[in-house]
């Protein structure tokens, strides 16, 4: 009996050891975050990425980055790739916003958290990133108060149905609409692009059409305005105004051709989203965060300047 009962307490303190030693090996794992991109061509969206590279080296933790080629089905056909990959959180920008389900669903089966980045949706776990909305109001407002509340508005839109198209473009609308003598007179979608914008910008000129003002949904497309306007002798005549900040568009502003644009954060979007992530995956607590647009003029650009160069991108 004495002997049974030993062996008993061997075979329960074996068991005990492999379990602990199982746990703390599992501590130890390398945690991996997958990150569903909705594309990877997009100029913003790659400082966006390098944000999320550079705090997942700072924290020790592995990226696992797919390219949705701004196409709900590639980046649907990611999110399986990656839960059969086992990944321990998702971070999601997504292609559609309003397709985002499937997404939700799938990851809520799979038991791996959820985190939107730059453009929210429902059902994510956390979203980490901006309001669109507030980014065509601010950039409207100043656009507004430089044409003393009276003017001709042509709009530069991104890709139709993405959510910066909609919101920043509603945005712009809704500060137009406070004033009676400013007016939109043309609209058209440059999908992000600057060589798009310049296009788009050509044919207004070329068309006879008058505006006091060209204002972007993105750096991109408004620098290629400026380009157009440049060609034409029209550039002193027009103002232009982009989002983002880029570091090529703060040359712009620099150099006085870009008289507006908005500063939309990559390193507290794309930072903070890895950041939520992992905290979710360790059982901490975490909030949702909305990071502010900033305005960006002639006369505080030398500090986002810096920004980037501290950042580590050199503006020339």
């Amino acid at each position: 009996m004495r002997f049974r009962i030993l062996g008993m307490v061997l075979t329960i303190a074996l068991v005990m050891v492999f379990l602990l030693s199982s746990s703390v090996f599992a501590a130890g794992e390398k945690i991996v975050i997958g990150v569903l991109t909705s594309t990877f061509s997009d100029k913003w969206l790659s400082y966006l990425h390098d944000a999320m590279r550079q705090k997942a080296e700072e924290l020790g933790v592995e990226l696992v980055m797919t390219d949705g080629r701004d196409d709900v089905a590639t980046q649907l056909a990611n999110l399986e790739n990656l839960i059969a990959r086992r990944v321990d959180a998702i971070v999601a920008c997504m292609v559609d916003v309003t397709a985002a389900q499937p997404f939700v669903q799938r990851c809520r089966e799979a038991g791996i958290p959820l985190v939107g980045v730059n453009r929210p949706f429902e059902g994510c776990d956390v979203y980490i990133g901006g309001d669109s909305l507030q980014s065509g109001v601010v950039q409207m407002e100043e656009v507004a108060r430089m044409l003393n509340y009276r003017g001709k508005i042509g709009i530069l839109m991104g890709v139709l149905g993405h959510e910066a198209q909609i919101k920043r473009t509603q945005g712009n609308e809704m500060v137009v609409a406070k004033y009676p003598d400013m007016e939109i007179v043309v609209k058209d979608t440059g999908n992000w692009d600057r060589a798009k914008g310049m296009e788009i910008a050509e044919n207004w000129i070329q068309s006879g059409i008058e505006l006091d003002a060209i204002v972007s949904n993105n750096d991109e497309m408004a620098i290629g305005a400026i380009r157009a306007l440049e060609a034409a002798g029209k550039l002193d005549k027009v103002i232009v105004a982009g989002i983002d900040a880029t570091p090529d568009a703060l040359k712009y502003v620099k150099e006085g051709k870009l008289k507006v644009t908005v500063f939309q954060d990559p390193f507290k979007q794309g930072g903070g989203a890895v950041e939520a992530a992992v905290k979710l995956v360790r059982g901490e607590p975490v909030e949702s965060k909305l990071i502010p647009y900033e305005l960006v003029t002639a006369k505080n650009v030398d500090q986002y300047i810096k920004l980037w160069a501290d950042a580590g991108w050199t503006i020339e």
